[in-house]
């Protein structure tokens, strides 16, 4: 049989963008990811290329039209430099042996391994923790920026025996880490397939007695529609925000942290041994200045803060 493979060259980020814009175009299965190798040694223009994504469609009467569909969709990242511009080519094969081609173990932190389920590796030590993912459309899969700071922060203050909620759940990556950690976990997320892929994740990982899983949002998020591009959802359940957690991650868009910030500082519990903790990513420093000050006047403090490029993640506390 054959494929017309469509190619391009992603940063970090780009990853998740290109999974999300082709979600309603092609299958997960015909999606292949690995790490870039750069193979004009005189390509110096874009040294942060840091992965090869290979798209395959079959080779029929419908190819072309949904080959100007794919450009098209992914044509944004090309103009804002996360990715190159599409290459085309006829195949009889899709890519194969991926695990043995440039296997991705992608390390974060001093503890998370982010691996697929193929990848084959020996921890060196006990205090590594293995968090395993197979593909999907959802964001998080660790190549983001805005994932790799979140896991940082977590490494840092998750804490065995925490009740937490994990906000906008994507692929699962951070309510695993966090249930690896000793935490239990309520994954909320109001995209279906996001909920799909936190429950695959969380069942790859073995944590299912830790996380609970929900297509839902925290208090007034039910409102918002869609998050990343607000359209108009089927309902959702809402979690009201009852003083009930130790530690929300929210890895979500800025505007959604500004209308939420009074209802994580309502979910929110403080007690003898710890003051509940805000973990806020998904953001670029250009939307700093809102999120911070929405959480300051709704009663957090400052504690923490990673940054990567341009991508930021803080960490608050109820004062």
């Amino acid at each position: 049989m054959s494929w017309i493979e469509l190619s391009l060259d992603t940063t970090n980020e780009g990853v998740d963008w290109v999974c999300t814009l082709v979600a309603q175009t092609i299958d997960i299965n015909d999606v292949y990811i690995t790490e870039y190798t750069q193979v004009n040694q005189e390509e110096t223009s874009y040294p942060s290329w840091a992965f090869t994504i290979n798209l395959y469609l079959a080779y029929d009467v419908y190819s072309r039209t949904r080959i100007d569909k794919i450009i098209s969709l992914l044509s944004p990242l090309e103009r804002t430099g996360i990715a190159t511009a599409i290459r085309t080519n006829m195949v009889e094969d899709k890519l194969t042996n991926v695990n043995a081609l440039n296997p991705v173990i992608n390390k974060v932190g001093k503890r998370f391994f982010v691996l697929a389920p193929y990848v084959h590796y020996q921890p060196e030590t006990t205090d590594e923790v293995i968090l395993r993912l197979n593909k999907s459309f959802a964001f998080g899969s660790g190549f983001h920026p805005a994932t790799i700071l979140s896991l940082k922060l977590i490494e840092r203050y998750v804490l065995p025996g925490m009740n937490t909620l994990d906000l906008g759940s994507g692929s699962g990556i951070l309510s695993v880490a966090m249930a690896k950690l000793g935490a239990t976990v309520l994954a909320l997320d109001n995209d279906s397939a996001a909920v799909q892929a936190t429950q695959d994740a969380v069942m790859l990982n073995q944590v299912e007695q830790q996380v609970k899983v929900m297509a839902g949002s925290l208090g007034s998020g039910s409102a918002l529609g869609h998050w990343m591009n607000q359209e108009i959802t089927d309902h959702v359940s809402t979690v009201q925000p009852t003083k009930s957690f130790d530690l929300i991650v929210a890895n979500i868009l800025a505007r959604v942290h500004v209308a939420l910030a009074d209802d994580f500082q309502s979910a929110l519990r403080q007690t003898d041994a710890n003051k509940g903790l805000l973990i806020a990513s998904g953001f670029t420093s250009d939307h700093e200045e809102n999120v911070t000050t929405a959480f300051t006047n709704a009663g957090f403090e400052f504690v923490d803060c990673e940054r990567l490029n341009e991508w930021v993640a803080f960490a608050y506390r109820l004062m």
